[in-house]
């Protein structure tokens, strides 16, 4: 199938995982072959992800299992933005709320990680990213770190994310607690943020770029942060109706998912 008059006028695309190639455990119909056309008509490919939950080397393989071709250097997570940041900073303690990986991009970034240590609420930068075990005492040490001068770190504000089972609470809501408790303010580095996009230049290469994601809050308006364009796919959060009404930024597209938008009608 022949790609979209859309999709053909760009040299590389940039895919958003959740909710665009996948929803929790389930494929979106058609991804696959979407990716493959797109890989058969010459465009350089990456994936992003404000998901921190997994390694580089995790989507890699999901990535496989499903039928979609890539390579660890096309996938940028925003565990390897968050890594990227830290490496630029002095060397310090860190608290980490959120998965294994996380830790380890921050452990692989120079840092040493005080989580259930005794100097776990004297760490110097507080870095936040969603996780399935966060519980009250991450976010008890990590309120204690922060109100005696921490930076504070956080992976993205997503309110939500998809899964099969429904919408569940996102890193955002997690980092909008710690911002209430302590008067601060984090810093993000994912999604709206600019630097997952660029970092995501940096691999695929020049030339025109179009960001496909499911979420105007993250995908649409990090997309514009960058300078890039945007389409949102209504296969994860946004609705039709929310799609057509965003403006300022506005997407250059509307499609039901990632089949019909890259094959056109």
């Amino acid at each position: 199938m022949p790609l979209s008059p859309l999709l053909a006028a760009y040299d590389n695309v940039l895919l958003d995982l959740d909710g665009c190639l996948w929803v929790g455990a389930r494929p979106v119909p058609g991804s696959a072959e979407a990716v493959s056309e797109l890989r058969a008509a010459g465009k350089r490919v990456g994936f992003l992800t404000n998901n921190s939950r997994h390694s580089p080397e995790d989507y890699v393989r999901k990535l496989w299992s499903m039928g979609v071709r890539a390579s660890l250097e096309e996938v940028m997570t925003v565990g390897g933005a968050i890594q990227w940041r830290l490496a630029d900073r002095e060397r310090s303690g860190a608290y980490v709320i959120g998965s294994a990986a996380l830790y380890r991009h921050v452990a692989d970034a120079g840092h040493r990680i005080l989580n259930g240590t005794p100097a776990a609420t004297e760490a110097d930068v507080v870095v936040v990213a969603g996780h399935d075990d966060f519980d009250f005492a991450e976010l008890r040490d990590a309120t204690r770190a922060l109100l005696r001068g921490a930076e504070l770190l956080a992976a993205d504000r997503d309110r939500t994310f998809p899964t099969e089972e429904g919408l569940c609470p996102g890193s955002g809501a997690i980092v909008a607690a710690l911002e209430y408790a302590t008067g601060r303010t984090a810093e993000v580095v994912g999604k709206p943020a600019p630097g997952l996009f660029l970092a995501a230049l940096d691999r695929v290469g020049g030339g025109s770029t179009l960001v496909i994601g499911d979420r105007l809050d993250s995908d649409l308006e990090g997309a514009a942060a960058a300078g890039l364009d945007a389409a949102i796919v209504l296969s994860g959060v946004t609705d039709r109706e929310q799609a057509l009404a965003a403006s300022e930024p506005a997407p250059v597209a509307v499609a039901e998912d990632l089949r019909s938008l890259v094959g056109g009608p």
